[in-house]
């Protein structure tokens, strides 16, 4: 029986309110919890987050010790770039102002002698050019018009002048080849290009046209670039005048054979006219000449040319003559750089040591002091160990950052002093990841190694979580406990993220670098990342059901091996790698370095030794999901190579994908946006392979 249509509404009604009140407060629960859930998020480091960063690049002390140039590094969310504008602080920290700020880029500030002047690179007015500012008055001058980019500016010792290197294109032509007129409006393709060099390309640049490096003065007032070094060698790096500006000491390889000798250069000497002279001959590279100022003795770099993936750079001085050389530094097992004179006795030089950056200074007699430590923090993605410092009348200026901040601006004289808080701003009200060092053996044969690993945001010691490991390129590089935008976001989604400094890396000795000589990647370093892993499950930190792992360049060889020999991992993203060594060092731009350093012999030789060192010869063994992702125009692990294991993982039917970036080379994440699609990429591939989503998908998951 129906009941009367009036008491059906009347019945409906009240029902209706009830549910209206019970889905209106469901709603208000969902609203509250999201409003929560916003609020925590913006305690937490976010990907836009990036777009706001800031840090501290370059630094330059004027002559009377006084200021400090720098170069301060911002992100651009409306150009998708990164911004370079020079500030001015004083080394008694009461000024800190803008000295060259806008749109455009301002960088490698560089003083004069007398400190009245500033020159400086800007892309003011379109092609990067040389400027100079005076200090006292703020007027500035376009000195060049050059139509290559300049590099390595130094003022003469009387300040007349200017000294850069710069490309120069070379007239060469392979073939002559006559084609057929072309009629009046006739629209053909473009020429054929030809490649006759064995250096034919290289990543960022592409196919390379003819042309090479020289060095070129010009008067500070402006005025025309004149060359001074000729022959068709690249004459690269930094170089030195005398004192009385007669003579530039630069590095260069002037051999005939020169594109087939990678680890080969020499110092000589070009005076005003030109004129070339030969001051070093050694096997392997002198490089970095750097003249004392009374002229009598000229520090250098110096690595020997031995057939190894690593070998450690000295600190070298000899006489001005190219007499009487004596290595300073014999007693450091570490590669040394940025060699500056304190005064005629003394220098001052940087070296990387577990983890982090230090100066410290050398007598003539080899006596060795710490001036600064903790440098680091000028790179804002992965947490290299990278740094910069310069020294004038006794102070030193240099790149410090911390784990929960990028790179600030330091001075030291007689105490140390923070010049510069960039990012307070930003991060001042994020709680972010805390950074703690572990330090293990390796379990395939006691080897130590030290590692980092960041624990989640308001971390709960009586909870496990899931782990990413993050494996560093190189392989002869280092990571170390700074600032990492990319592994703080990983950390902030609730992960814990380890990082270690596999043997191989460098800042711990010549022999633990080259303990990876013909074994990159293999089971050895494999060894040095799960000995970590466990070692972080044996504390109760994580979970060994969530185990995730990634690593970009070298790290990406390393990822793509390491699921070939475990299937411990729930998914990998491996970011440009090198898949096939066979293949890849016939495609890319480093395989001239590559062949006779890292390898017994040429590949068509030694296949077996290729092939084992290769991700692809262990394919068939790979269960874990992966991801892979390389920039379209990347020239040092070509795409190909991420081709090549995508195909084989698809035939294997493994769970992948190829993730491509388009008008990117090797450096995947050089551009804000970049960065941030590199990383929740690789979130949401990790996040879709997690045991939770495993569950919701085959619905074991729901609400009572």
């Amino acid at each position: 029986m129906s009941l009367p249509i009036k008491k059906q509404v009347s019945i409906i009604k009240p029902l209706f309110l009830i549910l209206a009140c019970v889905f209106g407060a469901s709603a208000t629960t969902v609203n509250a919890q999201d409003a929560i859930d916003k609020e925590n998020n913006e305690h937490l480091f976010q990907s836009e987050d990036i777009f706001n960063l800031e840090y501290v690049s370059e630094a330059r002390v004027s002559p009377n010790g006084k200021d400090v140039a720098y170069v301060r590094r911002s992100n651009d969310i409306m150009t998708d770039s990164t911004r370079s504008n020079i500030w001015l602080a004083s080394v008694d920290g009461k000024t800190h102002r803008p000295l060259l700020s806008s749109k455009k880029n301002y960088y490698s500030p560089r003083w004069s002698p007398d400190g009245t002047r500033l020159a400086y690179l800007s892309n003011e007015e379109g092609k990067p050019q040389l400027y100079i500012r005076w200090m006292d008055t703020g007027q500035t001058a376009l000195v060049t018009n050059v139509t290559s980019s300049l590099n390595n500016i130094t003022w003469s010792p009387d300040g007349k002048s200017i000294a850069f290197t710069m490309s120069v294109d070379a007239d060469e032509k392979p073939l002559k080849v006559e084609m057929p007129k072309k009629p009046k409006g006739a629209k053909w393709s473009e020429k054929f290009q030809y490649i006759t060099k064995a250096r034919y390309q290289a990543d960022g640049r592409g196919v390379l046209e003819p042309a090479y490096t020289h060095i070129f003065i010009v008067p500070a007032d402006g005025g025309t670039a004149r060359q001074l070094t000729s022959g068709n060698y690249h004459h690269n790096g930094s170089f030195s005048f005398t004192p009385d500006g007669d003579r530039i000491y630069f590095s260069a390889n002037r051999s005939e054979n020169w594109e087939y000798e990678p680890v080969e250069a020499d110092i000589f000497t070009v005076d005003m006219q030109g004129n070339i002279e030969q001051i070093t001959q050694f096997a392997g590279a002198e490089t970095s000449p750097v003249v004392s100022p009374d002229g009598m003795r000229v520090a250098y770099s110096r690595r020997s040319d031995e057939k190894v993936m690593y070998k450690n750079t000295y600190l070298y001085v000899m006489n001005a003559d190219g007499s009487a050389h004596k290595n300073l530094t014999q007693d450091i097992d570490n590669s040394l750089s940025n060699a500056i004179w304190k005064d005629n006795k003394s220098l001052y030089f940087q070296q990387s040591v577990r983890g982090l950056a230090q100066v410290d200074v050398v007598s003539l007699s080899g006596k060795v002091k710490n001036i600064a430590k903790g440098l680091g923090g000028t790179t804002l993605g992965r947490p290299y160990v990278f740094a910069n410092y310069h020294a004038a009348d006794g102070v030193v200026a240099y790149t410090k950052g911390r784990t929960d901040r990028p790179a600030d601006l330091f001075v030291t004289a007689r105490k140390t002093k923070q010049l510069t808080q960039l990012n307070e701003d930003v991060l001042g009200r994020k709680t972010l990841g805390e950074v703690k060092e572990i330090v293990y053996k390796s379990a395939i044969d006691g080897e130590e190694i030290q590692g980092w690993y960041i624990l989640p945001p308001n971390y709960d010691s009586s909870k496990k979580y899931p782990l990413i490991l993050e494996i560093h390129g190189g392989p002869n590089l280092a990571y170390g406990p700074v600032f990492t935008a990319e592994l703080q976001r990983m950390a902030a989604e609730g992960y814990v993220v380890f990082y270690d400094n596999h043997r191989g890396s460098t800042g711990y000795g010549e022999r633990f670098a080259l303990l990876l000589q013909g074994k990159y990647s293999s089971e050895y370093d494999f060894s040095d990342h799960m000995s970590g892993i466990d070692a972080l499950i044996e504390k109760g930190i994580v979970d060994e059901e969530q185990l995730y792992i990634t690593g970009g360049s070298a790290g990406g060889i390393a990822s793509a091996y390491a699921i070939g020999l475990t299937n411990r991992f729930n998914a990998a993203v491996v970011a440009k790698p090198v898949i096939n060594w066979l293949s890849k060092v016939l495609t890319a731009d480093s395989g001239l370095y590559q062949i006779p350093f890292q390898f017994p012999g040429k590949p068509w030789d030694n296949v077996e030794h290729y092939w084992k060192r290769s991700p692809l010869s262990l394919v068939g063994n790979v269960t874990t999901p992966t991801m892979l992702i390389t920039g379209v125009d990347d020239k040092r692990t070509p795409m190909s190579e991420t081709e090549q294991f995508y195909q084989a993982l698809k035939l294997q039917k493994v769970d992948t994908i190829l993730v491509k970036v388009p008008g990117s080379s090797h450096g995947i994440a050089a551009k804000p946006s970049r960065m941030i699609g590199k990383v929740e990429n690789i979130l949401a591939w990790f996040k879709k392979y997690s045991p939770i989503a495993a569950k919701e998908e085959s619905g074991q998951t729901g609400t009572n």
